[in-house]
């Protein structure tokens, strides 16, 4: 029992190692579990769509976010849900340009995040404000994308996807999902480096091409990904991957998101994308304690 009681006290996941990214001049030093807080300016969106298209409430909704502890707050437009509308470019841009200005000017020291694919809302929203990019398709769905990250020199979340969002969730096949998305950024992490990206946080894509024993699978082994040595962001609020699950809908997937993001960061997650802040942060204050006894 001794010997058990050591060894279980000498693992804490919450120990990782430490990374820093530059955000426009900010360092935003990675050395435990963060929070990034989810802005969508959409109609459409699953969870909070049409909820925050004013300036207003956008406003309102980031001041809630920081106040709970958000480190990074992600902005998008441009709704990613399976069987989403597609916009056009030019709507993309008039959706997020006006939060991120009015956002960067009541709120200087935010750091923002671009949820986008393409390369030219990218552009824009690091001209008005945002210092990360967040893209869901790690350059495939834009062969600017790359260049542009490297060109304009800020961090790049890089997700894996299978598909796009008309046909990711219409019967994904792999063999063995954890190997194959792993051997993806195994071979992207090199390109983006060739590019000149520096900072490369990693996103395994729960729900974006996977069914539930995919994404099950992808979280319980989740500390695979650690081998890559970039920091890892998980993004599993309120997705399908519960309500299925649970048989609820999004509305009702607090609890059971509080429950896989503390799985997560068991499991080494360095960044954690929600819609509920407060909780997530609970979260890691818990793991945080249970993991130093």
């Amino acid at each position: 029992m001794f010997f058990a009681k050591v060894m279980m006290k000498g693992h804490n996941p919450l120990i990782q190692e430490q990374f820093s990214i530059n955000c426009n001049g900010k360092l935003l030093l990675i050395n435990q579990p963060l929070i990034m807080g989810i802005l969508n300016v959409t109609p459409d969106s699953f969870f909070d769509g049409g909820k925050f298209n004013s300036i207003e409430n956008a406003l309102f909704q980031v001041e809630k976010l920081l106040k709970e502890g958000a480190s990074i707050l992600d902005i998008g437009g441009y709704s990613s849900r399976p069987g989403a509308t597609e916009i056009s470019e030019d709507e993309e841009i008039r959706r997020v340009i006006p939060v991120i200005i009015a956002i960067h000017q009541k709120f200087p020291e935010a750091i923002l995040s671009i949820d986008t694919f393409r390369s030219a809302v990218a552009s824009q929203a690091i001209k008005y404000g945002a210092s990360i990019i967040n893209d869901i398709s790690s350059g495939d769905d834009d062969p600017k994308m790359i260049e542009t990250i490297a060109q304009l020199g800020t961090p790049y979340i890089a997700m894996h996807k299978q598909g796009n969002s008309k046909t990711m969730q219409q019967n994904p096949q792999y063999t063995d999902v954890t190997l194959e998305v792993l051997d993806y950024f195994i071979k992207k992490i090199p390109i983006l480096r060739k590019a000149g990206i520096k900072d490369i946080i990693i996103d395994p894509g729960f729900g974006f091409g996977k069914n539930i024993e995919h994404n099950y699978a992808l979280l319980k082994n989740l500390s695979a990904f650690k081998m890559l040595n970039c920091p890892m962001l998980v993004g599993i609020s309120r997705k399908r991957m519960i309500n299925e699950v649970l048989n609820i809908s999004s509305k009702d997937a607090l609890n059971g998101t509080s429950i896989l993001n503390t799985i997560a960061l068991l499991n080494g997650a360095n960044i954690l994308r929600v819609h509920d802040v407060k909780e997530a942060m609970e979260a890691v204050k818990l793991v945080e304690v249970s993991c130093k006894l």
